[in-house]
């Protein structure tokens, strides 16, 4: 097991070298400790948590022209090139199509233990202190601008109104981070993520205070 999970580890930081800083090796590893930390307590398959944890930004769609096939295509050809069980890999490849946020408009009709287990961890990793940092780095890299008043917070009923959407990095906590904590799956992911919310929380009453010249 550790083996193929050194090898997947190697694999994953070859393909992310230059990736954009809020999804890059670093993201990865966060995802993949704080899914064991997770997995102690839920007890689901170590195997398919670890190979879905690290493979599940292997090709994120929004820095690949919006290509959702591509990440669990990879990944499915990866693991099988390194000889893992074809039911694991199929298992894996149903993870990494549906654990996303914007993949929660559509309703996904596939869950899993593990695929909850991995998507608290990946959702654990969007909020708190590391949440807002990838917020703002992710902004940065958009060119978004940090705030504009004027600009309200919408609330998305579809994946394409989402994933389209240009507004300023605050509004990203109530359009998608402030919403995560309610959206846990585990018991384990749900005691973090009070924790990490009320963090938001403070930051964000701090950062209208000091707009105001406060």
């Amino acid at each position: 097991m550790q083996a193929t999970i050194q090898k997947t580890i190697d694999f994953v930081q070859k393909t992310l070298a230059n990736a954009e800083a809020g999804h890059d090796w670093f993201h990865i590893e966060r995802v993949f400790k704080t899914a064991q930390t997770i997995n102690q307590q839920e007890n689901g398959d170590e195997l398919v948590v670890a190979f879905a944890a690290l493979l599940h930004d292997i090709a994120d769609p929004k820095f690949n022209n919006g290509d959702e096939e591509l990440g669990p295509k990879m990944a499915a050809s990866f693991l099988a090139s390194i000889a893992v069980d074809t039911e694991v890999i199929a298992h894996v490849k149903l993870i990494i199509q549906n654990m996303s946020f914007k993949n929660s408009f559509d309703g996904s009709g596939f869950t899993s233990k593990e695929m909850q287990i991995v998507q608290d961890a990946d959702r654990l990793d969007a909020i708190g202190a590391i949440g807002i940092a990838r917020a703002f780095t992710y902004g940065g890299f958009k060119n978004r601008v940090l705030y504009d008043p004027a600009i309200l917070p919408e609330e998305h009923l579809t994946k394409e109104s989402y994933k389209n959407t240009t507004a300023p990095t605050i509004n990203h906590f109530y359009e998608k981070l402030l919403l995560l904590k309610d959206m846990m799956n585990t018991e384990a992911g749900k005691a973090i993520a009070t924790e990490r919310h009320n963090f938001m929380l403070l930051y964000l009453d701090h950062f209208y205070k000091e707009w105001d010249g406060k």
